[in-house]
């Protein structure tokens, strides 16, 4: 008899902390989140790239719905998902991804793109790093939302330690694509500044983004700031324009306002 190989699943870390356990219920949150922005943003012609946070719903999911709302109706033509952000607990070196076959969230299992995966481990300062991946919040928090956007696709998971902007650059480039290919971008920008002090600093931070001026974004301002300068450092050479979607904090969702984290959608096509 054939031996069976088990599926590896990189099962959901923070549902019920972060978003909704309840399948129903976060499938509802996210789809009413995603209507509410669309009527404010519009679907952007062409669209290759999102950036967007990773807070708890409560706070960041109505800014995270923006950058969704931008997609339109993309189901069934986004095969795949670059999905880049922070490691927010495990120090590595590099940029790493999962062995894992897929991650799962309370909407059900996204598989892993291995054949993505094993062109990224080409490049030097990729790696395999299961670890990095297993309480990760960054990328966890955009699952359902893609999956409620994009209904089925495969996805290409990566979290950014002792890295450089230009590597992830270099890492997206490598799995640009074509149309099938949708790149996301998971970041918060300024954190626990006073109201007033958290809205001038993200201002900046999204000059710099209109601009396409990577160099422009500090270390304090965005905590995805490597992967943001590596799709703008990618971006310019595919001669993409940014668009701003949103741009609030968490004293304009569910918190006080003296101590606030930034958040903002955006989206290149």
């Amino acid at each position: 008899m054939a031996e069976t190989t088990q599926m590896r699943i990189r099962p959901a870390a923070v549902a019920g902390r972060f978003y909704p356990d309840d399948a129903k219920e976060l499938s509802f949150s996210v789809w009413q989140m995603i209507e509410a922005a669309r009527e404010q943003v519009s679907a952007v012609p062409d669209i290759k790239a999102i950036i967007g946070p990773h807070a708890g719903y409560i706070y960041s999911g109505p800014i995270a719905a923006a950058a969704y709302a931008a997609l339109g109706d993309l189901k069934g033509r986004i095969k795949r998902v670059v999905l880049i952000g922070p490691s927010h607990f495990v120090p590595l070196t590099g940029i790493a991804t999962s062995s894992a076959d897929a991650f799962a969230t309370p909407l059900g299992q996204v598989p892993l793109d291995r054949d993505a995966l094993d062109a990224a481990l080409e490049l030097p300062f990729v790696i395999t790093y299961d670890e990095a991946h297993a309480q990760e919040h960054g990328l966890e928090v955009h699952l359902p939302f893609l999956q409620v956007a994009l209904g089925s696709f495969k996805l290409a998971p990566f979290v950014f330690g002792d890295s450089t902007g230009s590597q992830c650059a270099e890492l997206l480039k490598k799995l640009w694509g074509g149309p099938e290919t949708l790149i996301v971008i998971s970041s918060d920008l300024s954190h626990y500044l006073d109201y007033a002090s958290a809205r001038q600093v993200d201002m900046a931070t999204c000059a710099a983004i209109e601009a396409m001026r990577p160099d422009q974004i500090g270390e304090k301002q965005a905590c995805g700031r490597l992967a943001v300068q590596g799709l703008l450092q990618a971006g310019s050479e595919h001669h993409l324009k940014t668009r701003t979607l949103d741009l609030r904090n968490s004293g304009d969702t569910a918190g006080p306002r003296n101590r606030v984290v930034g958040y903002g959608a955006w989206a290149l096509a």
